[in-house]
């Protein structure tokens, strides 16, 4: 039996301190692991080492892919780990809760994550890495606007249909993830690629990817990424608009697009970086982004960054 916590303090929250894991795990067999309490979901590749940025080569894992609300679970995790021949693979199963604050566009929101089932598999043959992750579960987002919106423009005038699709609340959400990678040691190329359905609601499909290449030489490190984020969905619900009567048509139309527009992103984002190991647990880092926006060409940006990453 081992217990494990880590503490976190991030900028955004002004360096307030709070826990991301704490669990207990208990190995019942060489193969089988059983971890219970506040513990990071299997989603990606670098989920168990995302707040760890010795673990990788860039400053930051690729928002495109690891900028999501949704990192840690509030249940239970059942662990398999074994060998095929040359073949390792590793099982893991989890289910839970997920209660996060958000910050959106149109003010702070609360997301609650229910009866979340998670399955994923990792495997690797020699230098090639595999992984697949699917998760189901029953969500809702409370935001006071989008709440009273709904209940002006649909609830009060006996649309109760159009604001149940509208709404995000207790709607089914699944998660879908693969990732491959291929690392001799001297050279290295990989990529993941996501998306997040809700199809109920107010809440775009959101679709992403990442490549990744690089070399070692020494103790360098370079590389360079590539990543997309879509999130540019046509509205939804427009057809249930239409077989309204028509005195309701066109406020009915703009609340449904207003709700959805906000929520809209498309974007691609283009990473030069250098790794540099100083010692075998300090790396430093520089990197140079281009950031390109295809909603709002005014949010392009070019972005220079430096970092020190030590472990202890």
């Amino acid at each position: 039996m081992t217990a494990t916590g880590q503490l976190v303090a991030r900028g955004k929250n002004d360096y307030e301190a709070d826990f991301e894991w704490a669990y207990l795990t208990y190995k019942a067999t060489d193969n089988v692991s059983v971890s219970a309490g506040r513990l990071r979901l299997p989603l990606f590749k670098y989920s168990a080492s995302k707040d760890v940025g010795y673990s990788y080569h860039w400053i930051n894992a690729p928002r495109a892919i690891y900028d999501v609300n949704f990192n840690n679970l509030d249940g239970i995790r059942l662990d398999y780990n074994n060998y095929a021949g040359d073949l390792e693979y590793n099982l893991q199963g989890a289910f839970g809760t997920v209660s996060n604050d958000l910050n959106t566009s149109v003010g702070p929101a609360r997301l609650q994550v229910d009866n979340l089932m998670l399955l994923s598999a990792e495997a690797t043959y020699n230098y090639l890495k595999v992984r697949a992750s699917y998760v189901t579960a029953k969500a809702s987002v409370a935001n006071d606007f989008i709440d009273g919106t709904i209940k002006a423009a649909f609830r009060d005038n006996g649309l109760d249909e159009l604001a149940n699709n509208i709404a995000f609340y207790d709607d089914t959400a699944t998660f879908t993830g693969f990732g491959i990678e291929y690392d001799t040691f001297n050279w290295f190329v990989g990529g993941e690629w996501t998306q997040i359905k809700i199809e109920d609601s107010f809440n775009p499909t959101n679709t992403a990817f990442y490549v990744t290449a690089g070399f070692r030489t020494g103790k360098w490190t370079p590389s360079v990424t590539y990543e997309s984020f879509d999130g540019n969905n046509p509205f939804k619900f427009l057809d249930k608009v239409a077989a309204l009567p028509a005195p309701f048509q066109p406020t009915a139309t703009a609340v449904v697009v207003g709700l959805q527009q906000p929520f809209a992103d498309e974007y691609s984002v283009i990473n030069l970086g250098v790794r540099y190991d100083l010692d075998t647990n300090v790396a430093l880092k520089a990197d140079i982004s281009k950031s390109s926006n295809d909603m709002n060409s005014a949010e392009d940006a070019t972005l220079v960054r430096f970092a020190v990453n030590y472990v202890f």
